[in-house]
């Protein structure tokens, strides 16, 4: 038997084994169905997904801890990943300095094959595990940094491969995969996994896996945020105002935090020089733009901490 076929049965044995490459009893018969009974049968296995997350929620927790703390030391979380799942960390790394206004070094995302592969297939990447060092030491990996690989078979060697290098930097790692006992979970320092099921289209992991890995880095980056002091209440207060819309959503939440008129949320805005939660802070407390952000700073940037501090002193 050639090499070349050894690898083939190897990789066949493998698939057989991965929970996410099986094929599913429930939709053996979508190809005969009629539109909306497709639909249908669709939109019952997503019903698997959010259940299958609420089981791992305590682990979810570990890494969002793991991330606040190098948050904290001015460190980043990484997300590295192939394919649909590498876009998918790609996707959530570039939402969050529009949405909580950090510095676009904070949160990266890391594709095999580099930006092409966002919207094309390259081939070869996602077994590629050299490419997953370079990557990694193209982007100065510290090791206070949190590496997130993310694959829903498990297996992807340019994962598997990025994680244990970054665990031998000293990185804190988390695994992300839709099959249990799999190489990424066993690399990671905490393992996630979001077990679903077979797809509705076998192997097709771009449906219901997707949609948990999604939901899973939504939550890392999210709760991480919100535990760093991003948020008030449940309102984005260090929104980057950077567009039309942007900049009167941040209107809107200066005046759902203050109840105050639209008029007097602009003319706060202006004066904290467009941030909501410094505009927040002036208007709740009285203060002064300067003096509100001295307050910020103390409290490292935890608007409820700031405002509370005032009215302890008043």
């Amino acid at each position: 038997m050639s090499l070349q076929n050894e690898r083939r049965s190897k990789l066949l044995k493998e698939l057989n084994t991965i929970v996410s490459e099986g094929q599913n009893p429930a939709t053996l018969d979508i190809d005969l169905l009629p539109t909306e009974d497709i639909l249908r049968k669709l939109n019952d296995e997503d019903q698997k997904v959010a259940p299958a997350l609420k089981e791992i929620i305590p682990h979810i927790a570990q890494a969002v801890d793991a991330i606040v703390c190098a948050f904290s030391k001015g460190a980043r979380l990484i997300y590295i990943g192939a394919g649909t799942s590498g876009r998918l960390g790609v996707l959530d790394a570039a939402e969050c300095p529009p949405t909580f206004s950090v510095d676009p070094s904070q949160v990266i995302g890391i594709i095999a094959g580099g930006e092409k592969a966002i919207q094309t297939a390259v081939e070869g990447a996602e077994d590629n595990t050299e490419m997953a060092i370079q990557d990694l030491h193209n982007h100065q990996l510290s090791a206070d940094d949190v590496v997130v690989g993310i694959a829903a078979s498990g297996r992807t060697p340019y994962v598997v491969s990025a994680l244990n290098y970054a665990k031998e930097q000293g990185c804190v790692t988390v695994g992300v995969a839709c099959s249990p006992n799999s190489a990424v979970l066993n690399a990671a320092d905490i393992p996630l996994a979001a077990v679903v099921g077979p797809e509705a289209l076998t192997g097709s992991t771009r449906m219901k896996s997707g949609t948990a890995q999604k939901l899973v880095l939504n939550m890392l980056s999210t709760a991480s945020m919100i535990r760093s002091g991003k948020v008030y209440r449940n309102l984005m207060v260090d929104v980057n105002a950077s567009n039309d819309k942007l900049k009167a959503r941040a209107v809107r939440i200066v005046m759902q935090a203050t109840e105050c008129t639209e008029q007097e949320a602009v003319e706060a805005l202006t004066h904290a020089e467009q941030s909501a939660k410094l505009a927040i802070l002036m208007l709740l407390t009285g203060k002064t733009a300067e003096q509100g952000q001295a307050l910020l700073d103390n409290n490292k940037g935890f608007l409820r901490a700031a405002v509370q501090e005032v009215e302890e002193d008043a």
